[in-house]
């Protein structure tokens, strides 16, 4: 029987990850019963009774697990148990939207939540939130709000506060949240996870609670950006029932951008509220997208922000009323205060009012539009700075406004997003930003992310788990392909990569070495050439990219490369082997070793 270090770990220790239960399962070491009870002694463990605001009987969940019968590695997500907000429909459980006298009973479950059983995942609970959804601190419910799993002290997150806070003490794998003006993306920051905000009509809504029915997404809370897009291959099932479903490729595992362009607020438009640590945070994390190749360009955000404006202070107030107006109108006690204040002036708003704000909103896309267009994605602080529940109790609004400075106008321009942790603050706060794509491009904001996943090696949530390391995509190389690992002057945008390209060479990734290397800028140039060595001890990962070298010009390229420079077997940090750039260490005379920097281009910015 092939065993995997998962196998032998006990069950209160073993990461609950897509690969580890996958593994687990796929060795018969654990059953999904098993995980269903380990599920309910974590919960116990965590002592936080708002997380979820309905949970089944332990002996319910543990029939469904029994229901799966035995292994199905044709279902992706065989025993695999789920937390769900509680403004989506789960057969078999009540619906609340955080709201008792809205509850009901659903017949059938969201075309999402069936999409996730047919692939054979459990799900295990419904989760608290904002109610009706609207709100990004996750305090606004009639229920116990469920504490932040990273630092009690600061709020959840809304509006999908329970889903996060479930993933991030790694009570499940993956939770299923909402996501109108950043409630799938303020959590995942708040706790210190990947939070993926689809495109809209991605994921079917079909059995969703509406919040604004033409800007509702389905938002996905994960502890990896790989697990994130394993979830949403499968929820993303095209619903032709549903009018706003949308019929897009299948996402799938990709490579990032060869030198992205990518699109920042300027000094001028970057709000921070006072946060330094946040701001420092946000510049350490560009300078990181720039040692990767990426090419920065500060703008201003103003557009987006005023797009930002109308979903809280126009006429899409109106579509939130929609939901909720016979309850506003005959027993507005039944709504929590602040909800009740945000949606009641719905109420007074007019169709009139509804166009004015569908033209303002052309308007501005017509400036935010084209910088859509130039830029590969956008990448922004999640939030802007943190808040306790005494900063929402002596202002209830004022904050939730804030968090939103990043979030509010993605869906309203119709883009994709993805928030993903950095390392933590200075002040000891989980770090994170938002990378931010057009409609359909969320497998490459992925591929972005899974870079900064890297760098960041952040323990998911509180867990304390490792970082799940991102999963290779193999070389796209053909058979008639040499790929070949550079590591300095012919790397993209570099005087000698011109030596791969007018020999028909094809960019294939970025990735790093094994940290078992030195690296030396040598002497002589221009052009300037660093040396590779591989070392023993005391090595570092070496920042590469990998390039698809016809074979039939292999011998060519060979014949110019000059002395102590020669190509042998480079390992990466996944473990794969290929040819690349390596120095003899006789060459080394009067080279300086830049290893602390691991990075070429880093080496020439710092010159």
């Amino acid at each position: 029987m092939t065993t995997h270090p998962t196998s032998a770990a006990p069950l209160a220790t073993l990461p609950f990850t897509l690969a580890s239960l996958r593994s687990v399962y796929a060795d018969r070491t654990h059953t999904p019963r098993e995980i269903i009870t380990e599920f309910y002694r974590r919960l116990r463990a965590v002592g936080d009774a708002g997380i979820f605001i309905h949970l089944p009987d332990e002996a319910e969940a543990l029939q469904q697990a029994d229901a799966l019968g035995a292994f199905n590695k044709d279902q992706p997500l065989w025993g695999i148990p789920f937390a769900v907000k509680d403004n989506i429909d789960v057969a078999g459980m009540p619906t609340t939207a955080a709201c008792p006298a809205f509850e009901y009973a659903p017949e059938t479950d969201a075309h999402v939540i069936a999409c996730l059983r047919a692939a054979g995942a459990i799900p295990v609970g419904k989760t608290n939130l904002d109610q009706f959804a609207t709100g990004l601190v996750g305090v606004r419910s009639p229920y116990p709000p469920p504490r932040n799993a990273v630092d009690p002290n600061i709020v959840p997150g809304g509006s999908s506060s329970g889903s996060a806070v479930a993933v991030a003490h790694g009570l499940v794998p993956f939770s299923l949240g909402t996501d109108t003006a950043g409630s799938g993306r303020v959590p995942a920051a708040l706790n210190n996870l990947v939070g993926l905000k689809p495109t809209l009509g991605a994921i079917s809504t079909r059995g969703v609670v509406p919040a604004c029915r033409s800007l509702d997404a389905v938002s996905i809370f994960a502890t990896s950006t790989a697990d994130a897009l394993a979830v949403l291959a499968i929820a993303s099932d095209y619903d032709a029932a549903d009018a706003y479903a949308r019929p897009l490729p299948k996402p799938a595992m990709t490579t990032a951008a060869l030198n992205p362009l990518v699109g920042v607020p300027d000094a001028k438009s970057l709000r921070f509220f006072g946060d330094d640590a946040q701001a420092l945070a946000f510049d350490a994390t560009l300078a990181q997208l720039e040692a990767h190749g990426a090419r920065l360009e500060r703008i201003d955000f103003t557009p987006f922000y005023q797009v930002a404006d109308l979903l809280y202070h126009g006429a899409w107030i109106a579509e939130r009323t929609l939901v909720i107006d016979d309850l506003l109108t005959n027993t507005p006690e039944a709504v929590h205060p602040v909800t009740r204040q945000i949606i009641e002036p719905g109420q007074k708003l007019t169709a009139m009012d509804a166009f004015k704000g569908l033209h303002q909103l052309q308007a501005l896309k017509k400036v935010c539009q084209p910088l859509i267009d130039r830029f590969d994605f956008f990448c922004v602080p999640s939030i802007p700075t943190f808040y306790t529940t005494a900063d929402l109790e002596a202002d209830p609004i004022g904050p939730n406004n804030n968090l939103g400075t990043y979030t509010n106008f993605v869906n309203l321009l119709d883009l994709c997003a993805l928030t993903v942790p950095c390392p933590p603050l200075s002040d000891g706060r989980p770090g994170s930003v938002t990378l931010i794509g057009p409609a359909g491009k969320d497998a490459q904001l992925v591929a972005e992310a899974r870079q900064l996943e890297t760098w960041a090696n952040v323990s998911p949530g509180n867990t304390g788990w490792p970082c799940a390391p991102a999963k290779a995509v193999e070389p796209a190389a053909n058979d008639d392909e040499l790929i070949l690992a550079v590591c300095g002057a012919h790397m993209s945008g570099l005087p000698l990569n011109h030596e791969l390209t007018s020999r028909g060479g094809r960019f294939i990734e970025r990735t790093e070495t094994a940290p078992n290397y030195k690296l030396f800028a040598l002497a002589g140039g221009p052009p300037y050439r660093p040396g590779m060595v591989r070392q023993e001890t005391d090595g570092v990962a070496v920042a590469l990219e990998l390039w698809a070298l016809p074979k039939t010009a292999v011998g060519d390229f060979m014949a110019g490369i000059p002395a102590p420079l020669g190509i042998g077997t480079v390992v990466l940090s996944d473990n794969r082997q290929v040819k690349g750039f390596m120095c003899e260490a006789a060459g080394l005379n009067g080279a300086e070793d830049i290893s602390k920097l691991g990075s070429w281009r880093v080496f020439l910015q710092s010159a």
